[in-house]
């Protein structure tokens, strides 16, 4: 089964990973273009072209998928018979999805229907989920709304960064997709798969049988193609065969042919495996917004602390100290009767959000709305992450100081 892989990211890299290591046929990968990065603004690859380098694997890069005839063509030419996309980065059009023998398998990094979009595994820990997973599915025009094929259950630890939780989803994700595509390699030789496949074969075998393609399917157009086949001239017909109309009509009546030839495989295919329809439950995971990285003192521990541990590594929640920014890699939430112990007083509702309420070589507590948060990593502007003990060893803070 020849596999075309479109993927970008770290993510996708395990799901390519997968497939190669086990020997599925991967004909070429899709990823987005090199893109300049850091304070030199060097050109870096992505992650899934340095392996697919590394491996001598096809690689295609087209600044777009959608309105591109030259992209379109190159993959058709492939003839893939599978698509895997996994985070790839763009959305796929109907020309692309429709290329495929036997359809289009996305890996999703939430248990569909829960968040589809762009951000789902920080989105999950963000809202706080106590699990999460993976969905492998059939791509469709939409944005995450296909066929459900497989799910994979993972939980999430309360402290889990999204960068953690992502590592352990791009694994998972590769197994998955694996498991996925080692069924549909066992369903393409059924006899009903079979069938279908010998069906179709000998109607593009013979062009003289190209119309008899509409009896095999409610008999669609039958009567004008039949017409002008049967009452030309043998002259004229032998003249549009040579003309390139003709040939361009052929060309697209053998596509005709090869979409409803897909169509019926797919759908067998989802019959024998038991995809599943999504229901109207859904949530959405849209991109992340920097504005929400500012901290409010304001909110609840938990919800202080699922934004620190959602935008780790992302981008960073923040606060200010004496007009200058921090970034909060890491925290705990610290219980009111902890807050109690240390500050041998048992009410701090007086205390105002934001307000340093502990400090010494090694820890800073800083007060929420209901009860406080340990900062365990950091980061000052202009400088690197460390962890509190070291940043503290050059950086000080006063009791009764205020983040803002």
């Amino acid at each position: 089964m020849k596999i075309v892989f479109m993927g970008t990211p770290d993510f996708a890299l395990e799901s390519l990973k997968s497939l190669y290591e086990n020997n599925k046929n991967i004909i070429a990968v899709v990823t987005n273009p090199d893109k300049p990065k850091g304070r030199g603004m060097k050109v870096i690859e992505t992650p899934v072209k340095e392996y697919a380098k590394r491996q001598n694997i096809k690689i295609y890069q087209p600044l777009k998928v959608k309105n591109n005839d030259s992209f379109l063509n190159e993959i058709c030419c492939l003839e893939p018979d599978l698509l895997c996309v996994v985070a790839y980065g763009k959305i796929l059009p109907k020309e692309i999805l429709d290329i495929p023998k036997y359809g289009a398998i996305n890996v999703h990094g939430s248990l569909l229907p829960k968040y589809r979009g762009a951000a789902p595994i920080q989105w999950a820990v963000l809202n706080g989920e106590k699990e999460t997973g993976n969905t492998t599915m059939f791509m469709d025009e939409g944005m995450d709304t296909g066929d459900i094929i497989y799910q994979s259950n993972v939980k999430i630890d309360d402290n889990e960064t999204t960068g953690e939780l992502w590592q352990t989803l791009s694994v998972d994700g590769g197994k998955l997709l694996l498991k996925t595509i080692n069924e549909i390699e066992k369903i393409i030789k059924t006899k009903e798969i079979q069938e279908i496949e010998k069906k179709y074969n000998q109607i593009l075998e013979d062009s003289d049988s190209i119309f008899s393609v509409e009896n095999a399917n409610e008999n669609e157009h039958k009567t004008n193609k039949n017409y002008r086949l049967q009452n030309e001239t043998e002259t004229n017909r032998n003249y549009e065969l040579q003309n390139e109309t003709e040939t361009n009509r052929n060309y697209e009546l053998q596509n005709e042919i090869k979409t409803k030839r897909n169509y019926e495989l797919q759908n067998e295919i989802k019959k024998q495996i038991k995809a599943k329809k999504q229901g109207d439950n859904y949530t959405i995971a849209p991109m992340l917004d920097k504005k929400m990285a500012h901290i409010n003192w304001n909110e609840n521990a938990k919800k202080i602390h699922n934004l620190i541990r959602g935008l780790n590594p992302i981008m960073g929640a923040y606060s200010f100290y004496n007009g200058k920014k921090i970034k909060i890699w890491k925290d705990e939430i610290v219980s009111n009767e902890k807050i109690a112990d240390i500050l041998s007083r048992e009410n701090i509702s007086n205390i105002e959000p934001g307000t340093i309420i502990y400090v010494d070589k090694k820890s800073l507590i800083v007060k929420t709305y209901d009860s406080a948060i340990s900062i365990l990593e950091l980061q000052a502007e202009n400088s690197k992450r460390m962890d509190i003990k070291d940043f503290l060893n050059g950086n000080k803070f006063q009791i009764n100081d205020k983040l803002n």
